[in-house]
């Protein structure tokens, strides 16, 4: 395993049986607001696991959230430090890219992936072996804080969005994301907070 820092450039986890995950990303706490909004806590009650897609910015945002379920996280660009942010200390949640089996899938989640090909793009199958060391099924990404789930040559793309930065705008009320498998089926989808 390479590290970069005392963050791992690749982590891997098992999640048992079949799961429902909240999936959040580019929360930028305290950049975007002091804390999360309450209805990110509420939305998320019930879920087995919560996935940090980066830019937390502040690590405690993972202890909050762990008070609802087990979390599991990336480092993002502002958080190590982009536009001269603080770096984000390291923490055993966090690694550069994360591997999680679940379900019998493969979910591997990075806070910045080329998510649609454009002139110049990584292929897709270099992209899964430069951050997961080979092929998933599905991607969980942020970085765009533009809410997303489609597919591309057959693998899952989810991207949250943000809940508290949507679409890089001001601070409001944004979006999350959740993953479902169950008895092998994949369902993904995006929720507006109100």
């Amino acid at each position: 395993m390479v590290t970069i820092g005392e963050s791992p450039w690749l982590s891997e986890h098992d999640l048992e049986g079949d799961v429902l995950l909240g999936l959040v990303s580019d929360t930028h706490i305290p950049e975007a607001r002091s804390t999360l909004f309450d209805e990110v806590y509420e939305a998320f009650r019930g879920v087995d696991a919560i996935l940090h897609g980066g830019d937390i910015h502040d690590v405690i945002v993972l202890d909050w959230l762990e008070e609802i379920a087990p979390v599991i996280g990336v480092r993002g660009n502002g958080d190590d430090g982009s536009s001269g942010r603080p770096v984000a200390p390291d923490d055993r949640r966090l690694a550069h890219n994360q591997l999680i089996r679940a379900g019998g899938k493969r979910i591997g989640m990075t806070h910045a992936f080329p998510e649609f090909p454009y002139q110049g793009a990584m292929p897709l199958g270099e992209a899964m072996e430069r951050y997961w060391e080979g092929p998933v099924d599905i991607v969980i990404a942020g970085d765009t804080h533009v809410p997303h789930v489609t597919w591309r040559d057959e693998v899952l793309i989810i991207n949250s969005g943000s809940p508290t930065y949507p679409r890089n705008l001001q601070t409001q009320l944004g979006t999350i994301g959740f993953l479902e498998i169950r008895d092998g089926n994949v369902d993904a989808w995006i929720e507006q907070l109100h």
